[in-house]
Formats: structure tokens, C-alpha cells, sequence
């Protein structure tokens, strides 16, 4: 079952295509969603690859690297998980994670 996208990492996407397609292409903002999007479903079966949130609030949240962008997210059941947003290595993570985390 594929992950559920939730409202606040669908718009991050959006922003990460945006970004690509502006720097690059459309062709290279596509290929680049694509694989992050892919990414998302191969690490729902690697459970070695998820990293907890540190944070107290934010029990039961994990992440994991993929290039230049960590992706947070909950496990909603075996294998499909919940992804709570999509945050590029440069932004103030803990921040960004919490405005994400409380829109869902």
C-alpha cells in the first residue's frame, strides 16, 4: 500500500518541483519527484534506515536522508507509512517539522 502524503509534505513537494523546475527543467523536477516519492516506499520496508525524532513532542516520529532532503514521517502500519513533510538540508528543520507536524 502506497504512503499516505500528508497535506503539509505534499506542499513541500510541490515547493521541492517548483525549485527543480526553475534551477533545471520540468523534465528534471518530474524525474526528481519521482524519486523521491520512490524513495519513500523502498524505506518503508527498510526499517534499519529510519532514524527516531529526538524531540519528546514528537514521539513516534522518524526520518530518514534521501540526497539532500530528510523525510519525516510516522509508521501507519506494516510497511506504509504516514509522511509528515519533506525538508531540504538547508531550511531550520526543527521549526519547519513542527509548523508541518501540526497543519498533519
Amino acid at each position: 500500500m502506497p504512503a499516505k502524503i500528508y497535506p503539509a509534505a505534499q506542499e513541500r513537494i510541490l515547493e521541492i518541483w517548483d525549485y527543480t523546475e526553475r534551477k533545471w527543467n520540468e523534465k528534471q523536477a518530474d524525474a526528481h519527484v519521482r524519486e523521491l516519492v520512490a524513495e519513500i516506499e523502498v524505506v518503508a520496508s527498510q526499517r534499519h534506515r529510519w532514524r527516531p525524532v529526538l524531540d519528546e513532542s514528537m514521539k513516534g516520529v522518524y526520518f530518514f536522508r534521501h540526497r539532500l532532503h530528510y523525510i519525516f514521517f510516522r509508521e501507519l502500519s506494516k510497511r506504509r507509512l504516514g509522511v509528515i513533510s519533506v525538508l531540504q538540508e538547508n531550511m531550520d528543520i526543527p521549526a519547519r517539522l513542527r509548523e508541518d507536524s501540526e497543519r498533519g
